[in-house]
């Protein structure tokens, strides 16, 4: 938590200074006699501005600059000003207009990219799901049908003379325990399916890793393939967004699924884990014992609409590395030493 308080100092020191700054740049343009364009300094200020404001917030400290050397001006008017400093003040103006314009326009155009990012994320989430339809159908209808069998088991111990009220409320038990079990499955494919916009939580990791293997267990079973968890239990909590990082680590165990189904079925051997590989970061691995991959294909695994599957559409390890990116993490693909393939991230485990 030590090194979280120092990010929160850092997020609040930024601002600060940009102030005390500003601030200094204004007094030495106004008690000073100097013959320079102290005024071109507040594009520095508009720069710091662009570290930690979006485009409008960037715009006002551009506005603000600007007011802050006019203002300058008028407290230090002369009846006859020098052509240097009415050339000085006007170079300054032309550099804080311009810096604002560019910076502005930089932060506009990267919050267009996280928006495409972001859409084009859940147009992949919503075409995953769409293949998962019969599992996701399968893990509802599993609990729907236990909720059925003790409902009517329920009934017998109840008409029973005198009825069997211990095992009713046994029933009654197992009942909503499979209603929050299909719950828990609705609530997740609406999560995934939903554009909501991301959220930064205290997360852990090994969950996220269990509930979307959890998600995929039809296509366990049809594959017939043996899936192994190795997950460690000294993982600290994550600071990222769930629905995210729950699509990265459904991309990996779907392509490790494929990649399984062209080899014999004594072959099929998935392994998912999770280690604390230092201070500083969490280590999430997904190996298969499938085909693997051509050496020449390493390099270009991770780039945008391309695939090894004939029917792929080439998004999903590009989406998965935007998305460890975005959360100061790296992802990586080498081959497995007996066979196969291994996709691994990282994640810091004091990201904010």
């Amino acid at each position: 938590m030590k090194s979280l308080n120092l990010r929160v100092t850092a997020a609040w020191l930024l601002p600060v200074v940009t102030i005390v700054l500003a601030a200094g740049i204004f007094v030495a343009d106004t008690i000073t006699d100097l013959e320079i364009a102290f005024p071109a300094f507040y594009t520095a200020i508009v720069l710091l501005a662009s570290r930690f404001c979006r485009k409008n917030g960037v715009i006002i400290v551009g506005a603000g600059c600007i007011g802050l050397t006019l203002l300058s001006d008028i407290l230090t008017f002369d009846a006859a000003p020098s052509e240097a400093g009415v050339a000085n003040t006007v170079i300054g103006l032309l550099a804080i207009a311009a810096t604002t314009y560019l910076a502005a326009r930089f932060e506009a155009e990267r919050e267009a990219v996280y928006e495409i990012r972001s859409q084009l994320a859940h147009v992949t989430r919503v075409a995953t799901l769409g293949e998962m339809t019969t599992s996701l159908a399968h893990q509802v209808n599993q609990p729907l049908a236990a909720v059925a069998i003790n409902a009517n088991a329920l009934l017998h111990w109840l008409d029973d003379r005198p009825p069997n009220l211990d095992e009713a409320r046994r029933n009654v038990a197992r009942i909503v325990k499979d209603v929050d079990r299909a719950s828990e499955v609705i609530i997740q494919v609406r999560n995934l399916a939903k554009g909501s916009p991301p959220e930064r939580d205290w997360l852990r990791i090994n969950e996220i890793v269990l509930s979307t293997v959890a998600l995929l267990d039809r296509e366990v079973q049809q594959s017939e393939l043996v899936l192994q968890t190795q997950l460690s239990n000294d993982l600290p909590l994550i600071r990222g967004d769930r629905i995210q990082l729950q699509q990265v680590i459904l991309n990996l165990l779907l392509n490790a699924i494929d990649a399984l189904s062209l080899v014999s079925q004594e072959q099929r051997k998935l392994v998912v884990s999770s280690a604390k590989i230092d201070t500083k970061n969490a280590l999430i691995s997904v190996q298969d014992s499938g085909g693997g991959f051509a050496p020449e294909d390493l390099d270009r695994l991770f780039n945008a609409f391309y695939s090894t599957k004939p029917n792929g559409m080439g998004m999903g390890l590009a989406i998965s590395r935007s998305i460890v990116e975005s959360h100061g993490g790296q992802i990586w693909a080498k081959p497995n030493a007996s066979g196969g393939a291994v996709f691994q991230f990282t994640l810091p485990i004091d990201a904010g």
